[in-house]
């Protein structure tokens, strides 16, 4: 078992290498190989959970300096494994059903997602500092040219702002990660989480580079701004894993590296974050409500919802526990259900722009009577993503909520302003229906192509997972729970 962690890197890299060496077809279909079993193999791992790490694997990398090549994953980390994998499945399966015009070939682009989910799970799966830190920079230049080689009009500009936002962003992460190593002597992830041994000045100084070089890859208000060009340049494949898991990299490293890591620079800093957080609530939302195109009110929609993540991780760094912290619980459910959700409405929107040849939300219409089903499936999607109580969405905002509630004070106020944030959200996404399904049929819609089998194959995980989630929140929950590593139980007390 301990051998698995190491194959999930493997696997990929593996099939990265033989579908850019193939000719286009054959490449198309060894990534889509490659990418199954990677989530096959993914699967098993929840076979022996329990607390503390369920399994990890640890060698020697650079002893000069205490740098292992170490592996682990448990509770917080396995359903974005999961999540990596079933997602970069779907979009390489997509690949095989939808090869690029006028582009690079798809085996090409379908070895740039394997590369992606390689550093995708090093985030994932590291134990070790410095490897959390490559694998961080693993992901930047594969997604970089999936977004220049397979994007819209405007792809290479949209391509160097993403890039130099994360390169702003590595460079505070490198600063983070150097100044823990040198100032508590271990790059163990695991070890300098169990025994929290920095003074509290410099964990307060080392949380606020660390904070700001997550909120660029979240993306948080106001370092967001890169996100819009990228999801509405990128191709479809490029804005399901960019939204569905590569923004999850940021919230993940504020749970794992700053609440867990520098618990009182986290506690320290925490009013500051609620702020943010609903600032980034209700400003995502105001865009959303003035935006036309449909790709990027769905990138909008996504600093909304993470600004609820954001806030569920406040609230918990403020409470000064983790295992029995609403708001903890809270983001880590809004990261996976965003995940899914977003993933979903980006591969509809992909569906929508492929049959239409516009995203103006202005030029369509009457979508569900010249194509109910997709119709049906996006109106799913939106309410999944507006928050309705048995669906994914619902979860991980309204405890964001609850958690700020519960810490009163200030917070209460910080709960009030987010929750009028959530009737926004389900203000502009009731505006896409209106806009997209409703009406009569415009000329862009008139005639599209009915769904294909290819198409429901890769969309029903995605809606069954927001259903799933939806309906059993207690069963999740306590999953999560049960599966906390010591570190977190230690520093609650």
């Amino acid at each position: 078992m301990m051998s698995l962690l190491t194959l999930l890197l493997l696997i990929p890299l593996a099939g990265a290498i033989a579908a850019a060496l193939l000719p286009d077809r054959a490449g198309r279909i060894v990534a889509t190989g490659a990418a199954a079993l990677t989530f096959l193999l993914s699967l098993p791992l929840a076979a022996s959970r329990g607390s503390g790490l369920w399994h990890q694997v640890r060698y020697d990398w650079v002893p000069s300096i205490g740098v292992k090549f170490a592996l682990g994953v448990d509770g917080i980390s396995y359903p974005l494994v999961v999540l990596t994998t079933l997602l970069t499945l779907l979009c390489c399966a997509y690949t095989v059903w939808r090869s690029p015009e006028d582009r690079p070939s798809g085996a090409k682009l379908a070895a740039l997602l394997l590369i992606i989910e390689v550093g995708l799970l090093g985030v994932f799966l590291s134990l070790d500092l410095v490897l959390f830190f490559i694998s961080f920079e693993v992901v930047l230049l594969p997604m970089y040219a999936v977004i220049a080689g397979w994007g819209g009009p405007d792809r290479r500009r949209a391509a160097r702002k993403f890039a130099l936002y994360t390169l702003f962003g590595s460079v505070l992460l490198l600063i983070g990660v150097l100044g823990i190593g040198t100032s508590a002597g271990s790059f163990d992830m695991d070890l300098l989480s169990i025994e929290p041994s920095l003074p509290r000045s410099t964990q307060i100084g080392l949380f606020v580079v660390l904070a700001v070089a997550f909120a660029v890859k979240a993306p948080l208000w106001p370092l967001h701004t890169w996100l819009p060009a990228a999801h509405t340049e990128a191709p479809t494949v490029g804005s399901v894993i960019l939204a569905g898991v590569l923004l999850k990299m940021g919230t993940y490293g504020l749970i794992r590296v700053g609440l867990g890591i520098l618990p009182e620079g986290a506690k320290a800093v925490a009013p500051v974050l609620g702020v943010l957080a609903v600032v980034a609530i209700i400003v995502g939302s105001l865009v959303c409500l003035a935006q036309r195109e449909l790709k990027r009110l769905i990138a909008y929609s996504s600093v909304g919802h993470m600004g609820f993540v954001l806030l569920g991780i406040a609230a918990g760094a403020a409470s000064g526990g983790f295992a029995s912290s609403t708001g903890v619980q809270a983001a880590l459910l809004g990261n996976i259900a965003h995940g899914v959700i977003t993933g979903l409405l980006f591969f509809l929107a992909g569906a929508i722009k492929d049959r239409t040849h516009t995203g103006d939300l202005h030029e369509l219409g009457g979508l569900r009577e010249t194509s109910p089903a997709l119709a049906g499936i996006l109106g799913f999607a939106a309410l999944a993503s507006l928050g309705l109580p048995g669906l994914a969405g619902f979860w991980g905002e309204a405890f964001a909520v609850v958690a700020a509630v519960q810490l009163g004070g200030g917070w209460l106020w910080l709960a009030v302003v987010a929750a009028v944030g959530g009737a926004l959200t389900a203000a502009y996404l009731l505006r896409l229906l209106r806009r997209v399904t409703h009406g009569p049929a415009a000329p862009a819609v008139t005639g599209i192509p009915a769904v294909t089998m290819a198409e429901g194959l890769a969309w029903a995980p995605l809606v069954l997972l927001a259903l799933a989630i939806g309906l059993v929140p207690a069963l999740v929950n306590g999953y999560v729970l049960e599966s906390m590593p010591k570190v977190i139980e230690l520093v609650a007390r």
